[in-house]
């Protein structure tokens, strides 16, 4: 099938484009919710209602994701890449709007926030399935290694920038900017070719109704014991990761007093240590084999950073597993992200990385109605001088406010990284990018079978 010609940018170039309008509409986006986020607590004092806008965010984008797998594989893929960015677009611009006239309310908020979780559980299945369209396989590791820029980057400049800016132009100057960039990120992926994927076997397959469409993706992970071994070291990961960080910032200001500055600098560390990251593995690639990537990143970040976090009494050692711990996340995330994109046929990718992703969130909801109760009611009272667990781990992370959290995180640190390490013992995952033939490899062989027509 001949190919129409494009003069649209293509490949790495197209890419670059795309990540450039990204990043600076995710900085503008950050940068609106922290004046939001200031707006919210002057109005109500109240952290449910910040809480809340969080909820409201996630719901629809946990319900909706499966929904919106289906929609990313079925039509055109650059139209589903605009979905997040127009959805956020008119949500902001009605809140400019009614905060302009001095209408605006805590309860528009919410609705924005519905607004956007709806068009925001379009992005990640619709940019991770076009990358590997768009780019060759031997720059799968430098693109993803790029997009976790945009998941780190924004978060360590957005608050300093609106900051500054707040004082002078105000809440609607910020969603202003923020309006404006989502045209930008819209334009620069209209300047761009982002290639459909071809029809495969599996693509085939998976069709049918919306409702078996929207299941195919967990079939296909379920089916394949390579991305499913790959999948549970997430999840184990993961839920380990995020019961540690439920109580990382109280334990950071049980231990110093409740002091912010302590706690600010930690969250920094950790967020700046992403961004070195990003950059050394949009520079690098990862490594060759890039399932050592993810199991060695697992062991190392979860040992040098997760549980040095919990063995620290103090900044001199929070620091540098914080920025440790975060270093290693766009090696991990680049390196699974760069298999999955490389082993999935493109044409069910959008299905199949919905599911991964409502699998690998499950553990968010989870951890903290864990962490915290456990925390609370057995391990801070166990590690109070004299208490049950002192005697037996006192040594190790000492006793008194904070002790309990600090014994989780280290535990916690612990089996994080014996899930990587345990990956090397189940061949299926060790061998995973042995065992599962390249995508591309897959369609070449069908079109070789495939017999010529007149």
């Amino acid at each position: 099938m001949m190919r129409t010609p494009t003069r649209l940018p293509t490949g790495m170039l197209a890419f670059t484009v795309v990540w450039l309008g990204q990043i600076i509409s995710v900085l503008a986006t950050n940068m609106t919710q922290f004046g939001l986020t200031i707006w919210v607590y002057e109005k109500t004092g109240s952290a449910t209602a910040l809480g809340l806008m969080q909820v409201f965010f996630l719901a629809p984008f946990l319900l909706m994701s499966p929904i919106a797998g289906v929609m990313v594989d079925r039509y055109n893929r650059k139209w589903m890449m605009m979905v997040s960015d127009l959805a956020a677009g008119l949500a902001t611009t009605a809140l400019v709007v009614l905060q302009a006239l001095g209408l605006l309310q805590v309860w528009h908020l919410y609705i924005a926030a519905v607004i956007s979780g709806l068009g925001n559980c379009f992005q990640w299945p619709a940019y991770s399935a076009a990358i590997s369209t768009m780019v060759s396989k031997g720059q799968l590791g430098r693109a993803n290694g790029m997009w976790s820029l945009i998941e780190v980057g924004p978060g360590v400049f957005a608050p300093l920038l609106a900051g500054a800016l707040l004082p002078f132009i105000g809440l609607t100057g910020l969603m202003l900017i923020d309006v404006t960039t989502f045209v930008l990120a819209i334009g620069m992926l209209l300047a761009v070719h982002i290639p459909q994927p071809p029809v495969t076997a599996e693509g085939r397959q998976g069709r049918g109704s919306v409702g078996a469409e929207a299941l195919y993706g967990f079939r296909y992970i379920f089916a394949r014991p390579s991305l499913l071994g790959l999948q549970l070291v997430f999840f184990t990961g993961n839920l380990m990761a995020n019961l540690a960080f439920t109580v990382l910032a109280p334990m950071v200001l049980a231990r110093t007093g409740n002091d912010e500055f302590s706690l600010g600098s930690v969250q920094s560390a950790g967020a700046i240590g992403g961004i070195i990251g990003g950059v050394i593995m949009s520079a690098w690639g990862g490594p060759k084999r890039r399932v050592h990537g993810v199991l060695m990143g697992w062991a190392l970040s979860s040992l040098l950073g997760h549980v040095l976090l919990g063995l620290g009494r103090g900044l001199p050692l929070w620091l540098p597993a914080s920025f440790i711990g975060g270093a290693f996340v766009p090696l991990i995330n680049g390196s699974n992200q760069a298999i999955w994109q490389a082993k999935v046929a493109p044409d069910v990718q959008g299905r199949v990385f919905s599911a991964r992703r409502l699998i690998a969130w499950f553990t968010g909801p989870i951890a903290p109605l864990i962490a915290g109760p456990l925390a609370d009611f057995v391990l801070e009272p166990g590690m109070k001088a004299g208490g049950g667990l002192a005697a037996a781990f006192g040594w190790l992370v000492g006793t008194g406010p904070g002790a309990g959290m600090a014994l989780l995180i280290v535990f916690t640190g612990l089996l994080a990284s014996l899930a990587g390490l345990g990956g090397y013992l189940f061949p299926a995952v060790r061998e995973a990018e042995t065992i599962l033939s390249d995508h591309d490899a897959v369609s070449a062989k069908e079109a070789a079978s495939t017999p010529a027509t007149a």
